[in-house]
């Protein structure tokens, strides 16, 4: 016996794995960063939502590129006058075994609109119903203070899941992200750990029976896949992108479209950018490859629309001119505009190193004085500024009516569209004008494309059937393991 157990110790000494990294049938090893919270409303953060993804079911999802919408928590949300909107909801029970009733997604809905959560806004900026009241324990109905076809696609939001009545009762926010009780097919079993991950175990529709989520560094998690003592990556470091394609089969790597963007913001309002001409010829100082193989480690693709592949209402049918690096283009547009030269780009919190390339690029191409500096905490800015939009929701939308905000935009025409694109009875009809505003946006030019994000994950041999989406990555409840 005592020979045996020696033998089995060199063993594990000789492969570098432990019990916990041998494959187990049944269980599927994913690699995640520390998710910022699991508290639904207040995610930001792909680690997060792919944790809440899982444990959480929506009431649909949401596809931008056809407009179309799959009920999932929902039976059906319909209107027939696009104010007054009625959800069925079908039969489901919380984690803790309480029902989830249309009182639930009430009730959570007025806390998230009361908190300052990254959710918030989908609901008192977007949605903006006058009332959402629970008429039937399977019915939710609300009415809207303008007709909106949009309201399927922002009731899609991942944020906007239910809570169950003991953390609507108690708000300790803080304790339910720690061991969160949601409505998906998994449910966390053992709370989640900080710096150690955590274990979900099938209660409704999956593939694996248990899911054991590892918190890592992304670097050593890709290297843990390679070896096989990890069955999935949940991210790419930029030092491993090109040998991702070599690494592993072309079946067992993806790429995804994330929700978020970057982009560089004009003051229209101050006399120096009011010019589009000045504008058109900064957009075109940028060398957005540059970003995207330095600070930026290609996590992102260089922009090729205003909109982002998650949130484009299908192919753009034109080229985005903005979105292209020409330094001499650039320059003759600044001297037909006779700008004066020399010029601050402001920058938010996780934006700078990739800001400090931006205007050092800026000043290269242009030949003009441009320099970074930390966005001031109130006043109106002097100059363009970056920003790294992350999306609530896949509606246009949103992010259409933030880009104009950002940069005091106000246009009569493009608030028109947006109006009619966000009261449009169909979706073809909305993707339209959408287009129409986009369009316009390119042309007026408050704000320049720079960057979409994408995520990447590389899975070992025993892993089948891994499909992504831009607010999830890779739909945990979906894969298989042999």
């Amino acid at each position: 016996m005592r020979l045996l157990a020696l033998l089995a110790v060199l063993a594990l000494a000789v492969t570098g794995c432990s019990g916990s990294d041998a494959a187990r049938p049944g269980v599927l090893s994913v690699g995640i960063r520390e998710p910022a919270t699991l508290l639904p409303a207040d995610l930001a953060d792909q680690a997060g939502r792919l944790v809440t993804g899982a444990l959480w079911t929506p009431l649909a999802d949401y596809d931008a590129a056809s407009g179309k919408v799959t009920p999932r928590a929902a039976e059906s949300i319909e209107s027939t006058d696009r104010v007054h909107w009625t959800v069925k909801l079908r039969p489901a029970t919380f984690h803790d075994g309480t029902p989830v009733t249309a009182r639930s997604y009430v009730d959570t809905w007025a806390a998230i609109a009361a908190a300052h959560w990254v959710s918030s806004p989908v609901l008192t900026k977007l949605l903006r119903a006058r009332e959402i009241t629970a008429p039937a324990p399977d019915t939710i109905a609300l009415t809207l203070d303008r007709p909106s076809g949009q309201v399927p696609a922002l009731l899609s939001a991942p944020g906007l899941v239910p809570l169950p009545t003991s953390v609507l009762t108690s708000r300790d926010w803080n304790g339910f992200a720690k061991a969160p009780v949601g409505n998906g097919p998994y449910r966390l079993d053992g709370g989640w750990h900080p710096g150690s991950g955590g274990t979900l175990k099938r209660v409704g529709a999956g593939k694996t029976e248990e899911i054991e989520l590892r918190v890592g560094e992304p670097g050593a998690q890709y290297d843990a896949v390679k070896a096989g003592t990890l069955d999935l990556a949940t991210e790419v470091p930029g030092d491993r992108h090109e040998a991702m394609h070599t690494d592993f089969g072309a079946d067992r790597h993806a790429t995804w479209a994330l929700p978020q963007a970057g982009y560089l913001a004009f003051p229209v309002a101050n006399p120096r950018f009011a010019d589009a001409t000045v504008r058109h010829g900064f957009a075109l100082g940028v060398d957005r490859a540059a970003l995207e193989a330095g600070p930026l480690a290609h996590q992102v693709d260089p922009a090729k629309a205003l909109l982002p592949p998650a949130d484009a209402p299908g192919e753009r049918s034109g080229t985005c001119r903005p979105c292209s690096f020409d330094a001499a283009a650039g320059k003759a547009l600044l001297k037909q505009a006779a700008f004066p030269g020399g010029a601050t780009v402001y920058f938010g919190p996780g934006a700078e190193a990739w800001t400090r390339t931006l205007v050092v690029g800026l000043h290269k191409a242009l030949d003009v004085s441009v320099t970074a500096q930390a966005s001031p905490n109130t006043g109106p800015l002097d100059g363009p500024s970056t920003l790294d939009v992350k999306l609530a929701t896949a509606s246009p939308y949103e992010l259409l009516s933030t880009l104009a905000s950002e940069s005091g935009y106000a246009d009569a025409v493009f608030r028109q569209n947006l109006a009619l694109a966000d009261a449009a009875a169909t979706p073809e009809e909305a993707g339209e004008l959408y287009r129409l505003a986009e369009n316009q946006l390119l042309r007026d030019l408050p704000v320049a494309p720079l960057w979409s994000g994408h995520g990447h994950a590389v899975w070992s041999a025993r892993v089948h059937d891994v499909a992504t989406t831009p607010f999830t990555g890779p739909v945990l409840t979906g894969i298989a393991v042999s």
